[in-house]
């Protein structure tokens, strides 16, 4: 099937506005490309990224490629609409988590994450060195996009929850915000599971309208308000060990750039997925003080419970291996990732458990 085909002929889905398409270049060499995010303005860290995105091309090309960014609601509203937008080429390029798109292809969420999937280290092993970033550009392919990296979130957190979770059978029919593969998994567990912008979880979550989410870590968790409805926080999650942001620009527009702005782009883009990992990285621990000494209390999935996140996240596999892109991009990811884990275990892992053990 040709995806990118289908989309032009379809026309643009969701709610994106009547604008005009974007300008395709201004005077004397200069370009302006705008950027549609799938995050709130000022949203942080997921927005920090795209803006920082944005501010290192136009340090770069000393203004004369430009990018204008559009948070989520100011030119398109809903996260379908971004990548709808860029397809269709009325935006040039949007910022956003690829595995918000798994419904047009399943495939996006190894570049964003995939329960059970890779930490950042190794997700970025794959990527740049052993074949990642070809494959993300082989799926973009099909819908006229080029894309790259452009931020790292870290591990993930399991979630803000109303009452504790004590079993398996706690999900069935618990309504839950989490996006991508991680989410079909709740689904088999019976939760009733919801894709939301993360502009709009508070309310969501304060209204009742969902009874528990998740969405990235203690900085961003802390930022977003959630201790303010509930203080049960589970601290490790089976669905993000490294979720990955994208940036993704509409290939005719992208090949239309001189190569320079292309590298620009390039460049800005694995620049910012190494800033915004450690972004957050260096305010998590601080955030997590915080939300415990405010009452917060932390929390770990029981043995159980991880054991049907393991099955429900291998059933999620299976039901998707019939794609052959899909089961080409799992089969490279797994190759990487038990690569990756050899060396990473005997080295780094004896290394960490040694210091915890001598120096406490």
């Amino acid at each position: 099937m040709d995806r990118r085909s289908f989309i032009k002929k379809a026309g643009i889905a969701g709610s994106v506005g009547t604008v005009a398409l974007a300008s395709p270049a201004l005077s004397q060499g200069r370009e302006k490309l705008t950027m549609v995010t799938a995050w709130g303005r000022g949203l942080a860290g997921v927005f920090d990224a795209a803006q920082h995105f944005a501010d290192s091309v136009n340090a770069m090309s000393g203004g004369t490629l430009e990018i204008e960014i559009k948070a989520q609601g100011e030119l398109v509203s809903g996260l379908g609409a971004v990548f709808d937008a860029v397809t269709s080429g009325q935006a040039d390029m949007y910022h956003a988590a690829d595995y918000y798109y798994v419904g047009q292809h399943p495939a996006f969420g190894f570049f964003t994450a995939v329960p059970f999937g890779m930490t950042p280290n190794e997700l970025h092993n794959w990527y740049y060195h052993m074949g990642g970033h070809k494959l993300h550009l082989e799926l973009g392919e099909e819908f006229g996009l080029h894309t790259f990296l452009a931020g790292n979130t870290g591990p993930q957190a399991g979630g803000w929850f109303r009452k504790e979770i004590k079993s398996a059978a706690d999900f069935n029919g618990l309504k839950f915000r989490m996006p991508g593969l991680g989410g079909k998994a709740l689904g088999k567990l019976g939760a009733s599971v919801q894709t939301l912008p993360g502009s709009e979880i508070y309310q969501a979550l304060a209204s009742g309208a969902i009874d528990g989410t998740e969405w990235i870590g203690p900085w961003a968790d802390e930022k977003a308000g959630f201790q303010e409805i509930t203080k049960i926080y589970y601290t490790s999650g089976f669905h993000e060990p490294g979720a990955g942001l994208a940036l993704a620009t509409n290939k005719d527009r992208f090949s239309g750039l001189k190569p320079e702005f292309q590298k620009m782009i390039e460049v800005a883009s694995a620049e910012t997925n190494l800033w915004n990992l450690h972004q957050y990285l260096a305010n998590n621990s601080t955030a997590l003080t915080r939300l415990q000494e405010g009452g917060v209390k932390t929390l770990e999935f029981p043995d159980d419970v991880w054991d049907a996140f393991g099955k429900a996240s291998l059933e999620v596999m299976e039901d998707n291996m019939g794609d052959p892109l899909f089961k080409k991009v799992f089969d490279s990811m797994q190759t990487s990732m038990k690569q990756s884990a050899a060396w990473d275990q005997l080295s780094s892992g004896a290394y960490t458990r040694q210091r915890t053990r001598v120096l406490g």
